[in-house]
């Protein structure tokens, strides 16, 4: 029921529900097509006559045309990673001849996603794609049955989703690598985020990498991607006996920077930085911050190398995760010997 006591009209999406299909069986239901079960036909068959289901001439045509526009997932807050994925991925979208249709959401939840699924769906996208920004959105979209293909933008694989990454374990390692041989014997991390995916395999490569070098991971410093909770942090690292910190994005280095500068100590004579992104702005910090340089022109093409290989057999999908490329600069210099 509504909420202002009229009945609402069964959806196809409605449909699918109860007999427990995807919409796009309903539709093959509907436009009496091959390949439907009889028992599954009949399943959906009780559920029309249940919901008293009139279908409308844009359900039956969910699987009888092509409409070359791709739906796009984003949630979480305007990032530099995401924001930029998304971006690329409308241009390579945009030279194969396909629209992109957006749904953006701060926060999210399995049924806040389900239904901006169903509104994506509602306008016959031919697959949908994922920039989510914790384990959790990707797991409640990825377990779901669509209809259409899913690719999700994540390191590892998840549901019926096909997944294209960039592979931050990597990333994380070659930045931990560059402090360690500088002469950097005690490493901390600047942490994104607990829930976010990306944030958990650039914590995992620092960890392996201290431990291949037989360097002893401590504590790590949680934050949540923002300058303030870098600059937080910073003033904890001033205070410590480290002399060196990877930190997980850029905005954060910048706030560790101004922390540790509060703190009394200079980057990098008294300490060294080493971030992640290479936002457009780390050029141009004082000093200049030595990063981890992510191909998102790479990234937005892959992800749509991934949708053409969803929707053709003729397509060939991305083989490899792509691994950041670590940019010097003056951020990070030789340790000091007492």
């Amino acid at each position: 029921m509504a909420d202002d006591g009229k009945t609402r009209a069964a959806t196809i999406f409605d449909v699918a529900r109860l007999a427990g299909v995807s919409h796009q069986t309903v539709s093959r239901v509907l436009n009496d097509l091959p390949n439907v079960r009889a028992s599954t036909r009949e399943r959906v068959e009780k559920a029309i006559a249940q919901l008293r289901y009139t279908p409308s001439q844009a359900a039956r045509a969910l699987v009888t045309r092509r409409s070359r526009t791709i739906g796009l997932i984003q949630t979480g807050g305007p990032d530099y990673g995401p924001a930029t994925t998304l971006l690329h991925f409308n241009e390579a979208a945009r030279e194969a001849r396909y629209a992109v249709s957006i749904a953006s959401m701060l926060e999210a939840d399995a049924a806040a996603l389900r239904s901006a699924a169903e509104l994506l769906l509602r306008q016959n996208v031919e697959a949908i794609v994922l920039i989510a920004a914790t384990v959790k959105d990707i797991a409640s979209l990825a377990h779901e049955e669509l209809g259409v293909p899913l690719v999700v933008v994540a390191p590892h694989e998840e549901g019926n989703a096909a997944t294209v990454a960039i592979d931050h374990y990597a990333g994380a390692r070659a930045a931990v690598a560059h402090l360690a041989e500088l002469g950097h014997t005690e490493i901390r991390h600047v942490a994104g985020p607990e829930e976010s995916l990306d944030a958990r395999e650039r914590m995992r490569g620092w960890r392996d990498e201290l431990s291949a070098r037989g360097l002893v991971a401590t504590a790590v410093l949680s934050g949540d991607w923002s300058p303030s909770s870098g600059y937080e942090h910073g003033r904890t690292l001033g205070a410590s006996t480290a002399t060196a910190a990877f930190v997980a994005n850029d905005q954060m280095s910048l706030g560790v920077f101004h922390g540790l500068r509060d703190m009394g100590l200079t980057v990098p004579h008294d300490f060294s930085v080493v971030g992640y992104d290479d936002i457009p702005e780390a050029a141009h910090l004082s000093p200049p911050l030595t990063t981890m340089r992510q191909d998102f022109v790479r990234l937005g093409g892959d992800v749509m190398a991934a949708v053409l290989a969803q929707l053709s057999d003729d397509a060939v999908a991305p083989q490899s995760a792509i691994v950041p490329q670590l940019i010097v600069r003056d951020s990070a210099a030789k340790a000091r010997r007492p």
